[in-house]
């Protein structure tokens, strides 16, 4: 037993880079479940979170679900390149602090997205070695259908330019790393853990095993 726990510590001693882990869907189809799952089962991952110009929802906290900002800063955020992506998304602006995603990367945590594919593509271009991206398709229309109107949040109309967008939104599921279809919730969770766990062995990414290796040859 004891052994055992000494192994997972020496596993731990290597340092690691962390990563940004995207996951992208049209609405409805279970990125949001899927991000809370992951969040709450692996310490090591963190939710970035946006910043936005939308009105805050009933049960929402600012900088807790959004960072809530008006028009006039979000712009000037832009302007000074605070921001590591954004984008318009239903008549409001969305946005990544760059700040603290950095510093969390460089600190070995892997950092959690929940953005669209415009978004995506600005992080692409900008930290294409940092970047995981997983994109979350519906296994019918019908099922996208009913997942938007059992959330109870959104008006007919809003569910409706929603159902509009999501063939839009789909049609850039091939520029993801990873694609998974959210028949059962349990399925596909384990999938987005079996892809994550990969992600993190990456040789380039285990940036203090060259040191371990080292270590280890030494004692040959």
């Amino acid at each position: 037993m004891a052994r055992s726990a000494q192994k997972r510590n020496n596993h731990k001693k290597i340092a690691r880079r962390g990563l940004m882990f995207v996951l992208s869907s049209p609405s409805g189809a279970g990125k949001t479940t899927l991000s809370r799952m992951l969040l709450k089962s692996d310490r090591d991952v963190e939710l970035s979170v946006s910043v936005t110009t939308r009105p805050k929802r009933r049960g929402e906290i600012d900088g807790r679900d959004y960072h809530f900002t008006d028009p006039v800063r979000f712009a000037a955020m832009v302007k000074a390149g605070e921001l590591l992506e954004w984008a318009e998304v239903f008549d409001h602006s969305y946005g990544t602090p760059r700040r603290p995603v950095e510093k969390a990367v460089t600190a070995g945590r892997d950092v959690l997205f929940d953005i669209d594919w415009q978004g995506t593509q600005q992080l692409r271009e900008k930290a294409r070695d940092d970047l995981v991206s997983v994109f979350i398709l519906p296994p019918s229309v019908k099922e996208l259908e009913h997942r938007l109107k059992r959330r109870a949040r959104d008006s007919h109309d809003i569910i409706g330019a929603r159902m509009a967008k999501a063939a839009g939104e789909m049609s850039h599921w091939p520029e993801y790393d990873y694609v998974i279809v959210n028949r059962d919730k349990a399925e596909a969770f384990a999938e987005l853990r079996a892809i994550l766990a990969a992600e993190r062995l990456k040789r380039e990414r285990q940036i203090g095993l060259s040191d371990f290796v080292r270590a280890l040859r030494a004692k040959l």
